[in-house]
């Protein structure tokens, strides 16, 4: 679908994103061991790990893995509480420009962007708080946009039962723009589709909400 690809440029990434790392919960057996393989790197590029600038960068790049990674930890995915639909709402619930990072796991180096999401409820909704906890949790892992994409549909379905779900998610690569073809601003865009989204003027509806 070439709707999404005409949304424009993505704007710059607030900080205030939603997190639930917290580094006093870091295996340090397991940041050693990082640790270890991440000197065993800088080594092999023949740098000086006594240059003031390099000392300590093994453990700075093992505790942010272990942030970045934080999606896999047994026990992270977000408890997600829904309530009755006692309003019998049954039109879309939309929330849009969520911001993620994620990381290729081809590259191992950034993707970002910001996903939007919409559900038509059956006889459960959703606070609103936990769309961005539900990608937060899929983001923070080796990925690719495709499959988070799919993952995060998949989670709303499995809690909500909802009658419908969408999700389009824009993002920029690094691995696009850094290496290979190099084509800075270049924008990937996935959507996937459940339910009564696979009905044109919902979808449509979707998407000119996305061009406001």
């Amino acid at each position: 679908m070439a709707e999404p690809s005409q949304l424009g440029e993505l704007e710059p990434i607030q900080t205030d994103r939603v997190t639930d790392f917290d580094p006093r919960r870091v295996d340090a057996k397991q940041l050693q061991i990082i640790t270890d393989h991440v000197s065993g790197i800088i080594d092999a590029l023949g740098l000086d790990r006594t240059d003031p600038n390099l000392v300590g960068t093994d453990q700075r790049v093992a505790e942010m893995y272990l942030e970045m990674f934080d999606g896999i930890r047994s026990g992270a995915e977000p408890h997600v509480t829904t309530f009755p639909n006692e309003e019998n709402y049954e039109h879309m619930v939309m929330e849009r420009d969520i911001p993620f990072y994620s990381m290729c796991s081809h590259h191992f180096v950034p993707f970002y962007g910001h996903a939007h999401m919409a559900y038509v409820p059956g006889e459960r909704i959703i606070g609103l708080s936990k769309f961005s906890r539900v990608l937060e949790f899929y983001a923070k892992r080796p990925q690719l946009q495709e499959r988070l994409t799919e993952q995060v549909v998949n989670f709303l379905v499995a809690k909500l039962a909802p009658k419908g779900v969408m999700v389009v998610i824009e993002a920029r690569h690094l691995c696009v723009e850094m290496r290979g073809v190099k084509k800075p601003g270049a924008l990937t865009v996935t959507s996937a589709i459940r339910g009564q989204f696979h009905k044109r003027a919902l979808r449509e509806e979707f998407l000119d909400l996305l061009k406001r």
